[in-house]
Formats: structure tokens, sequence, C-alpha cells
């Protein structure tokens, strides 16, 4: 390296060692800063969504496509439905992050809560009661002695199900309650080897299409839905328009009045708060538009949940996607979203330690030099009062010490904007080479 780079304005080896502790407490910080946010999520969750051909499996899909776009893949656990969904849920074993939950499933339960958060009620489920024809069903008590299928105990149908009987002085001894998953009933119903069978599901599940399609098959109109609501809270009344499911055939051809639980989207309290941000916004893509039993904007929503909405997505259902979402990636934005805070403490600490490190950085480099203004002392000393008669033996010395001095500074690499002080210091030297020479010849 030419020698030039060594005399230069600054002394990058000095500034470091000065600016070195400070700079290793600002890392430090950081670091520590940064584990504490956690700005990073895993890029991996499960979701546990539901039976085949159910629109918790359909829902489940555009979850995962919508995440897959932010680089997170979200696998797909197939459950029986809500109570399968709640269980796993409340199991840490599990391996499950986040799953649809029904509402109404945790109304009676408040153990069953504990240790989970909603991200949003996403969709009403209407109760679908499909039976054939030939039953002509007008009222529940009817069903009794017929072979309903009301779905495996995991679906958290049987016990909505039987909730609903309750009130219509049904019991479940009355009827022949199966327990077949959703596909395998619809197929039995066609097939005339069972009367009827019970869905909790949004419209979307393909079984409710094809059945609400179906010559033969009927729907059970709940004229008493409005009553249902106010002995069950956690139910809705909706209505199913005259010709929604096919104009051209008059498909439904009259309103039908049903009851509806809500699908909510439940999370264990520990998902990370960016998961929370991106499930929120899917929800709002995914279910934010207009269907058969909702207007545009009303889901997602804060309500119609027992379960208390974690805070991340309380705030995005109060003032909509962060600001720097609008302008920046997902991950740019996540991470400024929460090291803001962080970033303007350490601005706060950074600020005075700028002011500290400039005056150390200057007494660092100029310290080489006046070390030695010790040793000229020294000698100095050393020749103070010293008799006539030691002089001979005494100044030669000093002079040698002067000499070796001398030949060290000269070594000294100092940057060019110290090098007064470096010849000062020669100058000095030389000064007092000449006093000690002037008393040695006197």
């Amino acid at each position: 390296m030419p020698k030039i780079f060594k005399f230069t304005e600054y002394s990058l080896r000095d500034l470091i060692v000065t600016a070195g502790p400070t700079t290793l407490l600002i890392v430090l910080l950081c670091f520590l800063a940064y584990r504490l946010v956690d700005p990073s999520p895993p890029t991996r969750v499960t979701m546990s969504t539901g039976q085949e051909n159910s629109a918790y499996e359909e829902f489940g899909k555009k979850y995962a496509a919508a995440l897959a776009r932010q680089g997170i893949k979200l696998h797909l656990e197939p459950s029986f439905g809500s109570r399968q969904n709640l269980q796993r849920l409340n199991d840490p074993q599990s391996g499950v992050d986040i799953a649809f939950v029904q509402s109404g499933s945790t109304a009676q339960a408040e153990a069953e809560r504990k240790g989970l958060v909603s991200i949003g009620s996403l969709f009403t489920e209407p109760v679908w009661l499909f039976f054939r024809d030939s039953h002509d069903l007008t009222q529940l008590s009817q069903l009794k002695g017929l072979k309903i299928n009301a779905g495996p105990d995991g679906s958290g149908v049987p016990q909505l199900f039987k909730q609903i009987l309750s009130v219509n002085g049904v019991e479940p001894a009355d009827l022949a309650l199966g327990s077949l998953e959703n596909t395998p009933a619809t197929v039995e119903l066609l097939e005339g080897r069972i009367d009827g069978l019970v869905f909790s599901s949004a419209p979307d599940a393909p079984l409710i299409q094809m059945l609400l399609q179906t010559p033969g098959i009927r729907l059970f109109d709940f004229v008493h839905a409005e009553a249902y609501t106010r002995r069950f809270p956690f139910l809705s009344h909706v209505v199913l328009p005259r010709g929604i499911v096919d104009l051209g055939r008059d498909l439904p051809p009259r309103n039908v009045q049903l009851i509806a639980p809500t699908a909510t989207l439940v999370a264990r309290e520990g998902l990370h708060p960016a998961l929370i941000d991106l499930f929120v916004q899917a929800a709002s893509d995914i279910h934010g538009g207009a269907g058969w039993f909702r207007k545009h904007g009303e889901f997602p929503s804060a309500g119609y949940t027992e379960v208390p909405v974690a805070p991340d997505a309380a705030k995005f259902y109060k003032n909509g996607p962060p600001l720097l979402q609008h302008y920046m990636p997902f991950w740019l934005a996540n991470f400024f979203e929460r090291m803001w805070v962080v970033i303007v403490a350490l601005g706060a600490l950074f600020l005075p330690l700028s002011r500290i490190v400039p005056p150390l950085y200057v007494w660092k480099v100029r310290s080489r030099v006046y070390r030695w203004y010790g040793e000229l002392r020294t000698v100095e000393q050393a020749i103070e009062d010293v008799p006539r008669e030691k002089r001979a033996a005494v100044y030669p010395l000093q002079l040698e010490r002067l000499d070796q001095i001398e030949e060290k500074v000269n070594q000294i690499s100092i940057p060019l904007s110290f090098a007064e002080e470096l010849y000062g210091l020669r100058s000095h030297i030389h000064f007092v080479r000449k006093r000690v020479t002037g008393l040695m010849n006197a």
C-alpha cells in the first residue's frame, strides 16, 4: 500500500477503536430489540379446515393461495369440522395454529376459549336441512321416526342440531341420527337410504350447490327463524332469496327462512402478529364482497364471536390496513411497522453518543503524541539541579534517552489534521536536547 495512505485526514483504526464500544452497544441493542419485537413471522403455518367438499375446505385453499403470494406456506389439515378444529387448537401437541370455528361452539365452555383469539367472523353458515320431497316437512316435530344424518361429532352440527330439536320438544332418541361425513351422507340421501341430512355451511360448498338443484330434494324452511335467534344469541336469521340459486328455473321457488351460526377464524394466542395481519387482509379479500347472505363489506367483522378478538385484528377493523402496506411490500412494511419504536429509541440514543465519539477520537489520536511529553518531562527532571561534578555521568545518558524518544516519535503514524501536534513534539525534543547540551558544556 502506498505510504501516502498512512497520512490521511482521519485515522480509520483510531476511529474504529474509539467508536467500537459505542457501535457494539448499538448493535447489541438492535439485536435485543429485534429478538424482542420479532418482526419476521414464521414461513409455515398449519390451518385446520373441514370435511371434503365443504366450505371450510374451499376457503382454506383460498387462504393458502393468498398467503403463498407473501411467501408463507399454509398447510391445510382436514377435519370433521368446527368441534374438532376447536379441540386441535386447545391441544398444544396438534401443531394447528389457526382454524375455522363456528359461533356457539364455545358459548357454554369458557375453558375452551382460554389461550385463543379471534381473527374475525367470516361468513354466516346456515343450517341446511335437506330432505326427500316425499316427506313434506313443515315442522321439526315431524322428524320423529325418520333417519336424519347430523354428521360426525367433530363437525359441531350434531350438538347444534340437538339444541334445535330440544326447543321443538324432540329428543335425539325420537329419530335415528346418523354420523356420516357430508359426502357419503349425500350419497345415502340420493339413494333413498336416509330421509334427510343436516349441514351447517356457507352456500359455497359444492354439496350445498348440488343439493339445492337436485330434483326430489327439498330444503327445510325455518319459519320460526326469528324465534330461534332469541333462544340462541349465536344464531342469525337469514333468508335464501327466491331465484338466487337459478333465476331461469326459479330456484328456490320462494324465499326460504334459515337460521345461521357464523364461521370465525380462531388462532392460538401466540400466533405472530404479522401473520394475524396477513390473515385479516386475506379474509377481507376473500369474504369482503357481497354474497347470498351478506352485504358488501359486512364481513369480515369483529362481531359474532365468543372468542376475544386479537388486538392486531381489532386495529385492522377499526383503522383499515397499515399505511405503509399501501406503498411497500408486506415484508418491508411489516418490519418498519414493528420496529419503528425501536428505531426512534435507538435514534435518540445515537444522538448523544454521536456527540461523545468525536472528542474521544481526538483524544485517542493526540494521546499518541502527548504521552511522549511525559518522557520529556522525565528527562528534564533528571537534569535539573545536578551538581557539576555529576553532569558528565548523567547528561550523556539523558541525551541517549532523547535519541531513543526521537526515534520512536519518528515512527508515529498520525492523520494529517493532527500533524501540528507531531511536529510540535519534535521541536520540543530538539529544545530539550539543546538545553541538555548547553548545560553539559557550561
